[in-house]
């Protein structure tokens, strides 16, 4: 994601239009890197600013509710708490594009003297630090401590102890593009890599996602070395670059969430032009779009996480159960010499006296086909008990076809119904949908059933399918799970509703509510577009799906969650693209 300079200047102005003036009224430290600041506005209006500092995701915005603390505050917390309550907020700025951000802060000390402070948050992932500072006459800033102390043991570049004065270390010497002329342009164009490494390797504040959307808005191709481009690319590539720099001098932000398929794939400050097929939100505030990006981002995680071991039970069935298949499926072909056998023993029951004890075979002609025969012949047996000996081959050989064709269609009705549980795990963003994935394991015999189960599981909101609108304002429902997808098919059918599935493997039960009158084609292409993006071939692109009547589809008695038949449809060729297609979350 792009946490850059660029990110950075536009929280560091926000915050400075609507803090500035402001009064901090309470500091907490909710986590070891974190600090959670209440403070009340100019215009009398509170805010709720998190500031995090942790390694792997540090962020600065406004919260929209309050997170609990320890019950005993932190020393860190407690240092500021005696420096900085009720001081006042002057000024919120960015120094050179840096991940930086500075909180100018004043307030009376025991004696009543007006003090300086500096509160710093240090956005560089690991780097990441909260750091406060005091203003000296010599205008130095001498660091007064830090939410992370750092001495010369853990970085030779920098200490961030007590009484070390504090500097931004500058060790990648990259320019400030703030005051970027034509002899920067030169040391981006003589390098030797990618013109879009080269752009966010020289200059501050640049990630690669602006150096690429830079390069695109040029019409470069950002993988080109920067020492290949042309006189007139050159061109091209300053004046996008200068533009560029220009609307983040003025402050022309736009906050926006880059969406692929109802998911955030990708945040910025500024306009992404490179996505040209995916969903694109805009925010009035950048705040709003980080707490927006990242409170989505963590669902996922999270359910990922938790879904961990449902995954590798899963995972380990559908292995088993392969692994199953084939061998029935190798037996399976060993009986095809069972009415060889059969015609074996027939043939020998009728020619079998011209046939000598010792013989080892004999030349018979098959009645079933006009051909002569070439029997093989044990020995040691005569002509009727080769003959005895070949038909208890065939019953052997026909009892195992039988069973094997009974044992061969549950083994794949089991694989199907793994991949169609391995689907609902993919698509499945909350606890209540495990929870309900988790039932089926156990219904299935893959889980053992637990004492506690049930009581874990009802502190869960219910499970509910995924709705969206069409564009024709036609409602479509997809299932999470297989539960969900019986629901749906068989509960609450209307006239003339619709069902769509992908053809031939796991997904998702798709219903198209009719409202019992004549459906355009674009709800049935958009209806057919959720089935297609709910199935196991959902990265493929374009998916073949089968749709039909919903009044059409049957369930077999004692037939798996999900199991459906089908004799009558229609199918076509759906895209897996779904980012058009509006869902009603609430």
């Amino acid at each position: 994601m792009a946490f850059d300079g660029i990110t950075v200047s536009n929280i560091a102005f926000e915050l400075n239009n609507k803090l500035a003036g402001g009064r901090i009224t309470k500091i907490a430290q909710p986590e070891k890197d974190e600090l959670f600041l209440t403070i009340k506005g100019s215009e009398r209006k509170t805010y709720r600013l998190l500031v995090s500092a942790n390694a792997s995701l540090p962020l600065v915005y406004f919260a929209s509710d309050n997170k609990p603390s320890p019950m005993t505050a932190p020393n860190f917390c407690m240092l500021l708490r005696k420096n900085l309550s009720g001081a006042r907020i002057i000024s919120i700025y960015q120094v050179r594009m840096e991940r930086v951000i500075f909180f100018e802060l004043e307030h009376l000390n025991e004696l009543g003297d007006l003090c300086h402070k500096y509160l710093i948050a240090e956005l560089m992932g690991k780097h990441s630090n909260i750091i406060l500072c005091e203003k000296k006459a010599d205008d130095k800033l001498i660091i007064i401590d830090s939410i992370k102390r750092v001495n010369s043991f853990v970085s030779s570049v920098r200490e961030v102890l007590p009484g070390r004065e504090y500097f931004i270390p500058d060790t990648m010497h990259k320019s400030n593009p703030l005051s970027m002329d034509i002899s920067v342009m030169k040391v981006i164009t003589d390098k030797s890599c990618s013109i879009q490494k080269a752009i966010y390797t020289s200059l501050v504040g640049f990630s690669p996602i602006a150096a690429a959307e830079i390069c695109f808005r040029a019409g470069i191709d950002a993988d080109i070395s920067a020492n290949m481009l042309t006189a007139d690319n050159k061109v091209l590539l300053y004046n996008e670059l200068t533009a560029f720099i220009e609307s983040v001098k003025n402050h022309e932000y736009h906050p926006n969430i880059i969406f692929e398929n109802n998911r955030p794939l990708e945040f910025a400050s500024f306009n992404l032009s490179i996505y040209t097929n995916c969903d694109t939100r805009q925010y009035e505030s950048v705040c709003e779009m980080l707490e927006t990006f990242y409170s989505r981002k963590n669902v996922h995680t999270r359910i990922k996480q938790r879904s961990a071991d449902l995954r590798r039970i899963v995972s380990t069935a559908l292995e088993r159960n392969r692994k199953k298949l084939d061998l029935q499926l190798k037996q399976y072909k060993d009986t095809d010499k069972r009415e060889k056998y059969k015609v074996y023993g027939e043939l020998l029951t009728t020619y079998g006296y011209s046939a000598n004890k010792g013989d080892k075979s004999i030349i018979c002609n098959n009645y079933y086909t006009g051909e002569d025969i070439t029997i093989p012949l044990d020995k040691d047996l005569n002509p009727i008990d080769n003959a005895k000996k070949y038909f208890d081959k065939y019953s052997k050989l026909k009892r195992t076809y039988e069973a094997l064709t009974t044992q061969i269609a549950e083994t794949k009705n089991n694989i199907m119904h793994l991949e169609s549980i391995g689907n609902a795990l993919d698509i499945a963003d909350s606890l209540g949908d495990l929870n309900s994935i988790k039932e089926e394991l156990i219904a299935a015999g893959y889980i053992k059933k637990g004492s506690n189960n049930r009581k874990k599981q009802q502190k869960c909101a219910a499970s509910l399918p995924l709705h969206y609108v069409s564009g024709d304002g036609y409602d479509i429902y997809v299932g999470k799970n297989n539960f969900q997808n019986d629901e749906l098919t068989f509960t609450n059918q209307g006239p003339k509703d619709w069902w769509f599935h992908v053809k031939g493997t796991a997904g998702s039960h798709v219903v198209l509510r009719s409202k019992g009158v004549e459906i355009p084609d674009r709800t049935f292409e958009e209806a057919a577009a959720l089935a297609a993006f709910y199935s196991k071939n959902r990265d493929e692109g374009k998916v073949e799906v089968d749709y039909t009547e919903l009044k059409n589809v049957k369930k077999p008695k004692g037939s798996n969650p999900g199991f459906v038949v089908y004799y009558t449809n229609y199918s076509m060729v759906a895209t897996t693209d779904i980012s058009s297609i509006k869902e009603i979350t609430d």
